[in-house]
């Protein structure tokens, strides 16, 4: 699932995109605050459910709890509708907002759909998601293409019949844990990372290193055809030894590590206060 942040006229609404369903999940709380203003929306919809059993048996049944940020910056769990289950919930909320909020929703949904068949209108919203974060134009360059490179290897491992999921994790975990000498938990860790994405906090230098260890991997299985989940281990320690003699040649050369403990916020605010001087 990706995270995002939506705006409905300068208010926040968190929402997930969910791959496998190919759906919006929006924050329930975020959307009864936007549509009511109420200071405490966590309340307000705690009674809202009481008054109104049936809407209570219905956000029981149909909004599950999805992980998502909150305004600390924490992960947590919070009640989750998709874009159909957040009609009826409009239904009971009295808000001259509704007809706006529903149109909002209807344009945040052929917006995405519009994404799915068009892949560089993804391409351009990332960009403009990054930007808004505070990444320099040069490292979302390397992002956006290790992103393309990872859907190369993915699908490469898709067709040979590797299982999305758990043998996607062990396979990625081996090629990191090659190139890297850490395991991706490891990794996380030296940069002081929980939840967040591993390559949103690599230094441009730490994705240039990781997009080869995943090509080579990529174009190794295409030439060794390997059958068995075995075979692809092995190919992805190969496709990670690549790498890590890349990173042992840049390291003897230039005398420093070439992976770093900075993440995404220390790297942003270096670079603002560099800004500055």
């Amino acid at each position: 699932m990706k995270s995002d942040i939506k705006i409905f006229e300068n208010r926040q609404v968190r929402t997930v995109w969910n791959e496998n369903e190919e759906e919006w999940y929006f924050s329930v709380v975020d959307v009864v605050e936007v549509l009511t203003d109420s200071i405490n929306p966590t309340d307000y919809l705690k009674k809202l459910r009481k008054r109104d059993i049936l809407l209570g048996e219905y956000l029981g049944t149909n909004c599950p709890q999805v992980e998502m940020k909150t305004a600390t910056g924490k992960i947590r769990k919070t009640l989750a509708a998709k874009i159909n289950d957040l009609f009826r919930i409009i239904q009971s909320i009295p808000s001259p907002k509704a007809e706006p909020f529903k149109q909002w929703m209807a344009q945040i949904a052929k917006e995405r759909l519009d994404q799915l068949q068009d892949p560089e209108r993804s391409i351009e919203q990332a960009m403009t998601d990054y930007k808004r974060l505070g990444y320099s134009d040069n490292w979302i360059n390397q992002r956006l293409k290790s992103i393309e490179i990872r859907k190369d290897l993915t699908d490469e491992w898709k067709r040979r019949g590797v299982q999305e999921g758990q043998q996607f994790a062990v396979l990625t975990d081996i090629i990191t844990k090659t190139w890297s000498d850490r395991t991706t938990k490891e990794y996380k860790r030296f940069k002081n990372l929980k939840k967040e994405n591993l390559r949103d906090n690599m230094t441009n230098t730490e994705l240039v290193l990781n997009m080869l260890a995943e090509l080579s991997t990529k174009q190794i299985s295409e030439t060794g055809n390997p059958e068995t989940f075995i075979e692809h281990t092995q190919t992805a320690i190969q496709g990670g030894e690549i790498a890590r003699n890349a990173r042992r040649e840049l390291e003897l050369k230039t005398g420093k590590p070439a992976i770093s403990p900075l993440n995404a916020k220390s790297r942003i605010m270096i670079g603002k206060i560099n800004d500055k001087k």
